[in-house]
């Protein structure tokens, strides 16, 4: 059953495969100037808001049916790229518009008796982007 997406990579959870994000978190922020002024308390001012940020861990392991060297290309090829992301998760996408991969760390966490890497923990930072 799928149960989300990255671009094209498909999050999952089926008798043969488990391919889903571990932990999640969605953060945003308002921009705030400060302009100082003489002899009195700095003033305030609300410019806008800075771009949401969107980070999530996951355990793509050759044991669940995933292949981690297939994930971390196509999350490398995004990252190089430039490309624009629709991230769903259940029935719901996430942000106004899509997402750039902004940047990701792969924590190497088993290989096999040949030295093939079978199993990651992958963390990945998105960065909203809007329709200008």
């Amino acid at each position: 059953m799928k149960v989300g997406a990255l671009g094209d990579i498909v999050f999952e959870v089926s008798t043969s495969m488990i391919q889903t994000i571990q932990e999640s978190s969605w953060k945003g922020s308002a921009n705030i100037q400060s302009h100082q002024r003489h002899l009195n308390k700095a003033l305030q001012e609300y410019v806008g808001c800075d771009s949401d940020t969107f980070t999530f861990s996951m355990l793509v392991t050759k044991h669940l049916g995933a292949d981690p060297l297939k994930v971390i290309s196509m999350l490398q090829s995004y990252e190089r790229t430039g490309k624009i992301l629709k991230l769903t998760l259940g029935t719901k996408s996430y942000g106004q518009y899509r997402w750039l991969l902004q940047k990701h760390s792969v924590n190497n966490k088993h290989f096999d008796k040949k030295g093939n890497l079978v199993g990651a923990e992958i963390s990945v930072t998105l960065i909203e982007y809007v329709k200008e």
